[in-house]
């Protein structure tokens, strides 16, 4: 599989990597078993970028990835992290000393000493104007408990304020076609700037995958059901801010602008791993299959530029107008 360099980090990863979301909570359940299953189904594929945050599963995602890594440490795998959303989201909780203890507990969730990424996972948006956090992320990097530091973000405008600032390695924002405002001014920004793009939520929650219906049900468990609106965390985190009605209808149309023998998600992943300055693309699974299906994007022959077209203009039709003003 193609490698890419993951901005500041000067480090290498595959264009296709594998967010581990589903494998920790929110998603309905994964065994075990299937959790290590769909890891190794990715790293058969080539993958060779693991992303994770310590509040997946409340830490299972981060311990199920460092048992993983202990059984094969021949595999390669880089792996990112996140920090943050253990805290009441007040800037002051960003503190050095929290950093810390938030820090050691991934540390031994995934059996490193020093982790190769470390993002802030979404923090209040006052966070991004505050020098003392990242003073503190540059005293971990001094400290050898992290390699670089990154920032996941919710909005445009956080992405930018955070790549102007000096250390961050990359920034990890929702991207795919039903979301296109990050192409505007964030992906241009990070070129010039030399930081890392890691395009997150990229088949908008499963609506790329063109598999729900109206009548579709989702676990209780599930944020598809209990984020619809925001409930829990920021709305644009489920469907990728769209409700689902609205999600259906236009993921009817952009299946039929699949190749021959590409899926609708596969469609979605190829459209944006061809998007000037992405890094990489981070769909979860849930199955082998779906991990396997999710490598084989990344061999697909880039899209047309009809095609190209056609997403921009079922985004203007459908989405703009609900969708840019928020995010």
């Amino acid at each position: 599989m193609e490698q890419r360099v993951l901005g500041r980090t000067k480090r290498d990863v595959s264009v296709v990597g594998l967010g581990t979301w589903q494998l920790g909570a929110d998603w309905g359940d994964v065994s075990e078993a299937d959790a290590f299953a769909v890891l190794d189904a990715a790293v058969e594929s080539g993958v060779t970028f693991f992303d994770t945050a310590d509040v997946y599963g409340d830490g299972r995602s981060e311990q199920l990835i460092g048992r993983y890594l202990k059984e094969r440490p021949d595999a390669g795998i880089f792996v990112a992290t996140k920090m943050g959303r253990r805290a009441e989201q007040l800037t002051e909780n960003y503190s050095l000393d929290n950093f810390r203890a938030w820090n050691d507990r991934s540390r031994t969730n995934l059996g490193l000493d020093t982790l190769d990424l470390v993002q802030l996972h979404c923090p209040p948006t006052a966070a991004y104007a505050t020098d003392a956090v990242f003073g503190a992320l540059d005293t971990l990097v001094a400290e050898r408990r992290i390699a670089a530091y990154a920032v996941s973000v919710e909005t445009c405008a956080e992405a930018l304020a955070a790549i102007a600032r000096p250390g961050v390695a990359s920034v990890q924002i929702i991207l795919n076609p039903f979301r296109l405002k990050p192409l505007e001014e964030v992906l241009p920004a990070a070129r010039a700037a030399g930081v890392g793009i890691v395009a997150r939520v990229p088949l908008a929650s499963g609506l790329l995958t063109g598999k729900y219906t109206k009548d579709t049900v989702f676990a209780a468990d599930d944020h598809r059901t209990f984020n619809r609106h925001g409930e829990a965390f920021d709305q644009g985190e489920t469907f990728s801010g769209i409700d689902f009605e609205t999600g259906l209808a236009a993921a009817a149309e952009f299946g039929e602008l699949a190749p021959e023998g590409a899926t609708p998600a596969q469609t979605a992943l190829r459209w944006i791993i061809q998007q000037p300055g992405v890094t990489s693309v981070i769909p979860g699974a849930r199955s082998v299959a779906q991990a396997r299906a999710n490598g084989a994007a990344a061999a697909l022959a880039p899209l047309p530029e009809a095609t190209l077209d056609a997403v921009q203009e079922l985004y203007d039709r459908r989405l703009r107008a609900s969708i840019h003003p928020r995010w």
